[in-house]
């Protein structure tokens, strides 16, 4: 896949463990199905919309998929697309940038930008 960064949204306690711990080790759903569920730029819009709508207090984290090597995985799910899978913890190494999730006056969700 050409994607470099995928995107990982958490809740408040989730950002504040990962912060603690330096790892999150996945949300309720990630862990029943043995994987982090993450998503590409163009796929989070539909990602944040069917899995958290109405949710506060949501942020983005921008995972740098070069540091995942084998633990990442690129897997059929929504509508047959590709989505990237990581086999894993998620480590503060790999996290790029991140931040609360807002949204850009055009409605499109602002992704994290590190420095």
């Amino acid at each position: 896949m050409a994607d470099a960064v995928a995107y990982k949204i958490l809740l408040g306690p989730e950002i504040a463990a990962l912060e603690a711990d330096g790892r999150f080790a996945g949300a309720p759903v990630d862990l029943a199905d043995g994987y982090i569920h993450m998503s590409t730029a163009a796929q989070l819009d539909e990602t944040v919309a069917k899995h958290f709508a109405g949710q506060d207090d949501l942020h983005i984290v921008a995972v740098d998929l070069s540091v995942l090597g084998e633990a990442l995985a690129w897997e059929a799910s929504r509508g047959g697309a590709l989505f990237p899978h990581l086999y894993g913890a998620l480590t503060l190494d790999a996290v790029i940038a991140y931040g609360p999730l807002e949204r850009e006056d055009d409605g499109s969700i602002r992704l994290p930008v590190a420095g």
